[in-house]
């Protein structure tokens, strides 16, 4: 018989799945004797609640994060000839919506503290031209919403709440603090779906109309246009299965961060001050979780090195977007945005979901603690 362990995996969805099970059938099982399959009364339903979680007027759920980004810049008018300004570290889809259409990504450099958007740094890339900025609230932790919108007076903020759901900025949920909040339901995501699915959050009540509208082709009543849109339509199952799920969020969330408090417990006993840093948790910013992301010397070898010991790790993100092919057009070099050129060569995130056991954790700890005490 095999002593090995088994592996300690980034993320694994199937332990999820033994908890929400019996409940997802049931509800997949209430849309399909409906037979109404696209947006419907679920969606209408996971709208409200949602609107009530995120403690925002009104949430207009849509096909997936990506979209929801696309529709909001849509929403405002976003073009040909327009910049945005956004971060240069954060998923792709923050500035490729941007660009598909017509405008200028403007990149800014990070906070080496929380890898969200240095407010320091918007103010000086602020244009006539400048049609909105998009801050990311990356791996769960809040931007600094006040500091963004007193760089940025009168520029409306889109939200990129794609790997925050859940986090509150001094008491408000991100979401209802700029112009619009845009939502991922990806599968792993704090909140996910079991497919694409998004959601758009704002307070204002006639861009959520406008929305609703952008979703389906621009298109009310029905085959009247007044504006070009998109199919940017949320399915009844996805929806169905959100509303499931959405009843655990709080628990998984403190799940999380009850995970994220007992790695810096671990941490601290393992003696690796100065060598391991942790993610830090900055006053009235929040923290949910998405990732758990630490700063390591040679990151590429730890990561290696943690894979031969069955520890799953991953690195977000490993290429900045001011240095992706597709962006060369617009002038970036290397150097010009130090701060995430020195992150993206070394944060590494650990394994952080909900189910995730004490033990495992600690297997996680041990292995790096391994690693950086080779002879």
């Amino acid at each position: 018989m095999s002593n090995q362990k088994p592996n300690v995996p980034l993320f694994d969805l199937t332990r999820q799945w033994s908890e929400v099970r019996d409940d997802v059938h049931a509800a997949l099982e209430r849309v399909f004797a409906t037979q109404q399959f696209i947006l419907g009364p679920e969606v209408a339903a996971l709208e409200k609640e949602c609107a009530t979680y995120l403690k925002v007027k009104r949430a207009v759920a849509v096909s997936s994060g990506t979209d929801a980004l696309l529709a909001s810049l849509m929403a405002l008018g976003v073009g040909a000839g327009d910049e945005v300004i956004t971060t240069t570290f954060t998923f792709f889809a923050t500035a490729g919506v941007i660009h598909r259409l017509g405008a200028r990504p403007v990149f800014v450099d990070i906070d080496a503290r929380d890898f969200n958007l240095d407010p320091g740094k918007v103010a000086a890339a602020i244009t006539p031209r400048t049609k909105a900025v998009v801050p990311v609230h990356l791996y769960g932790q809040a931007a600094d919403m006040d500091a963004l919108k007193a760089a940025a007076p009168g520029v409306p903020l889109v939200e990129d709440c794609c790997q925050a759901i859940g986090t509150e900025y001094r008491g408000t949920p991100v979401g209802g603090i700029g112009t619009f909040g845009c939502f991922s339901f990806f599968p792993t995501k704090n909140l996910g779906a079991f497919g694409d699915g998004g959601l758009v959050t704002t307070n204002d009540e006639a861009l959520a109309e406008k929305l609703a509208d952008m979703r389906v082709h621009g298109m009310r009543p029905k085959y009247v246009h007044h504006f070009v849109g998109g199919n940017f339509r949320l399915d009844a199952m996805q929806a169905a299965i959100l509303r499931v799920k959405l009843q655990r969020l709080p628990r998984w969330i403190a799940k999380r961060q009850a995970g994220a408090a007992h790695y810096r417990e671990l941490f601290a006993s393992a003696g690796l001050a100065g060598t391991v840093t942790l993610p830090a948790e900055l006053p009235g910013r929040g923290h949910t979780y998405h990732q758990y992301v630490v700063r390591v010397p040679k990151r590429d070898a730890l990561r290696e090195y943690l894979a031969t010991q069955g520890v799953g790790a991953e690195i977000y993100y490993p290429i900045s977007l001011h240095e992706q092919q597709c962006f060369s057009e617009l002038g970036y070099r290397r150097g010009d945005f130090p701060e995430s050129e020195k992150a993206e060569a070394e944060v590494l995130a650990l394994p952080i979901f909900p189910e995730l056991r004490p033990d495992e954790r600690e297997r996680v700890v041990a292995a790096i603690v391994g690693f950086y005490r080779r002879p």
